[in-house]
């Protein structure tokens, strides 16, 4: 409720009404071309059930009019020099080689003189063939691939509709990428079953595949996500830090049962940040591990889940609708449509910067008093599920494995930190 005398969010945020007459705008969106529509059926996926959220996208692929507008807006709203196109899902390669072959199109029907413009695309990797690994190879598309670890790790949580194992489909599409010449990212997801088993994931990623970006996932879902947005639900409710009602395995936790455990990807965290350290330092980029190094640096967080605020890496579905993030596509986060309004007054309209605002705006006092607080800052405000130990809500489920983790890892993190600040091959940070 406010008053007349309050101020409007535009003015408390800063935020100008022609903000792109006069600054550079930088932002990122995250296409979902084909929905929530996947040819896998992973027991963890957050996004298959917004096919029937209800006020939600629903089903369906986006039509080469949303397509070409999105692509056109996308491209004039950055202003900055480079324009980076993220393709997930669902399963984007759904949408098949034509339609990715009208985004390169239209992309250069639209690009502004010196402007650059990249691809990348986010698979399951299953449906990845010959045709496909010379589209992306010439395209010069950089492809995340979505794998769990070894076959039994990944075929536990990664099944098909038909609930058969998916692993050797995966395999098949890495070596469809690697024999074109595709450059590769590892996604991991980090659930209850794989958690106990970093040194066995890692070593798979590294050694068998020989994957030199490594990214991990931490899978954290409430018990009423397919139909509750993120702060919804009554923050009286949320459990006490420590409590049972806390960890992923009491019946009556605030998170599904395959969400990961705290302390396990505190665990988890750690002994993959060894292994790095001791073995692949300057050869494998892990995002966890060279995220720490930079921001013991005191230069910004590489990463949207450990930077001060967020806001500007927005989603949009099929439908063309925009959303404040992938994690927040519900009725109450969509700023608008493509086809009505323009990305960029939807990025930094003044609810949307509001939104971006308040990821360090709610930290309770526990965080803001916390020693790790400019390692972590919160990580994700959609997993803050807990309250603290004296009753606060909005501290993060993944508190303790976070804790864990820096106490386990700054000492050797602020000697790199040191020695690279040191040695001149990177500036030291502007105040």
């Amino acid at each position: 409720m406010t008053t007349p005398d309050d101020p409007s969010p535009a003015d408390k945020y800063h935020v100008p009404q022609w903000l792109g007459d006069r600054a550079t705008r930088r932002f990122h969106v995250m296409a979902k071309p084909a929905g929530s529509a996947c040819n896998l059926d992973c027991r963890y996926c957050f996004y298959l059930s917004k096919e029937k959220l209800k006020g939600g996208p629903g089903p369906g692929h986006m039509r080469d009019d949303v397509l070409e507008t999105f692509v056109r807006d996308y491209v004039a709203s950055v202003t900055g020099d480079e324009v980076v196109f993220s393709w997930q899902g669902g399963e984007p390669t759904l949408m098949g080689v034509e339609f990715f072959e009208k985004v390169v199109a239209f992309e250069k029907r639209y690009a502004k003189p010196g402007q650059r413009i990249s691809n990348d695309l986010q698979t399951n990797g299953t449906l990845l063939d010959d045709d496909w690994g010379r589209f992306l190879k010439r395209h010069n598309f950089l492809v995340g691939l979505s794998v769990d670890g070894p076959k039994d790790v990944h075929d536990a949580m990664r099944p098909t509709k038909r609930d058969q194992p998916s692993f050797d489909d995966v395999m098949r599409g890495w070596e469809v990428l690697k024999r074109h010449g595709v450059p590769i990212n590892t996604l991991t997801c980090v659930h209850r079953f794989n958690a106990s088993r970093p040194l066995d994931v890692y070593r798979f990623l590294r050694r068998e595949l020989g994957s030199t970006y490594l990214q991990f996932i931490p899978i954290v879902e409430p018990r009423d996500f397919e139909s509750a947005a993120p702060q919804a639900r009554d923050l009286s409710l949320l459990p006490i830090v420590g409590t049972p009602e806390a960890k992923p395995s009491h019946p009556d936790s605030v998170v599904t049962p395959w969400s990961v455990d705290p302390e396990e990807y505190g665990y988890f965290l750690s002994k993959i940040w060894d292994e790095w350290l001791s073995r692949d330092l300057g050869k494998a980029y892990v995002t966890h591990c060279e995220t720490l190094v930079v921001q013991r640096m005191g230069m910004p967080a590489q990463t949207c889940v450990h930077a001060e605020t967020c806001g500007k890496g927005v989603a949009i579905e099929h439908d063309g609708g925009v959303y404040s993030c992938d994690h927040y596509v519900y009725p109450e986060y969509r700023l608008g449509s493509i086809r009505e309004r323009s990305l960029g007054d939807m990025v930094f309209s003044p609810e949307q910067v509001k939104f971006g605002y308040a990821k360090s705006e709610t930290l309770p006092k526990f965080c803001r008093e916390c020693t790790y607080l400019t390692d972590c800052r919160g990580e994700c405000p959609k997993n803050r599920l807990l309250r603290t130990p004296d009753g606060e809500p909005g501290l993060n489920y993944l508190c303790r494995g976070f804790k864990r983790f820096f106490a386990h890892a700054r000492r050797d993190a602020d000697r790199m930190a040191s020695e690279l600040l040191a040695s001149g091959v990177v500036g030291k940070p502007r105040m």
